[in-house]
């Protein structure tokens, strides 16, 4: 049950900063015993490759806060933050563990699968707010967005690594969150398509 909500809230992570949980788990793996990586994963925490995703990083928390580049950003996203959810959720040996089901350990491709699915949903709200929120304030709330889901993606990793039940808490907060969203976005596309007058 643990393993299964570090996996869920490392992938709910990775669909806002593909870099963030990644690092956490391959620095925390380099340097501690909390994260251990499973065969197949040890390339995660090598300092080189380490490296490369820290680069990354500082890329994308860059042009994430840009308004229209971080619209193009999420684009390329859409590949890249999926793909990372599916790893950290493997990495972190949540399928061997989930539930202690057998047909999981049996299956690994399931746990990848598993950490795709909500890499991409979370991405998908992301990408399709923000473009709502630099309308509504003219391009100033792209920083302020980036900067909050930023902090989201390192306290969701940390959490789940440290303190994986209250992931359950943060994916509820985030339920909200996402119901909320949601709504902003539909009542602002619902407004652009009705005619003046």
């Amino acid at each position: 049950m643990l393993a299964a909500l570090t996996g869920l809230g490392l992938s709910t992570a990775a669909g806002l900063n593909a870099y963030i949980p990644l690092l956490v788990v391959g620095v925390l793996a380099n340097l501690t015993d909390r994260v251990r990586l499973p065969d197949g994963y040890a390339w995660l925490s090598h300092w080189g490759v380490l490296a490369i995703i820290a680069v990354l990083l500082a890329a994308e928390m860059v042009l994430d806060k840009v308004p229209a580049v971080d619209t193009v950003n999420d684009l390329i996203q859409t590949v890249v933050r999926p793909a990372s959810g599916g790893v950290v959720f493997s990495a972190t040996s949540a399928a061997a563990e989930l539930d202690r089901s057998t047909w999981m350990t049996e299956n690994p491709w399931a746990s990848w699968l598993l950490g795709i699915v909500v890499a991409l949903a979370v991405h998908a709200l992301k990408t399709a707010a923000r473009p709502v929120v630099n309308a509504g304030t003219a391009g100033a709330g792209a920083p302020v967005a980036s900067v909050a889901e930023d902090t989201g993606a390192l306290g969701m990793s940390l959490v789940a690594i440290f303190l994986p039940l209250l992931v359950i808490v943060l994916l509820a907060l985030f339920a909200l969150a996402a119901w909320w969203t949601i709504g902003k976005v539909r009542r602002y596309r619902a407004g652009r398509r009705r005619p003046p007058g």
